[in-house]
């Protein structure tokens, strides 16, 4: 927590919590595009 105070101050408490939260969805975002670049084939129709 020390180490946030310093940022906090310099660069204000919205831009240190659009951060955080980006960083903390970065992961998911990329299971979701996992998903969205597999979903064509995973709906082809099989012959």
């Amino acid at each position: 927590m020390e180490q946030l105070l310093p940022f906090i101050q310099d660069y204000g408490f919205p831009v240190v919590v659009t951060f955080y939260l980006l960083h903390r969805i970065e992961a998911k975002l990329d299971t979701l595009n996992q998903s969205i670049l597999q979903l064509p084939e995973k709906m082809s129709i099989p012959e």
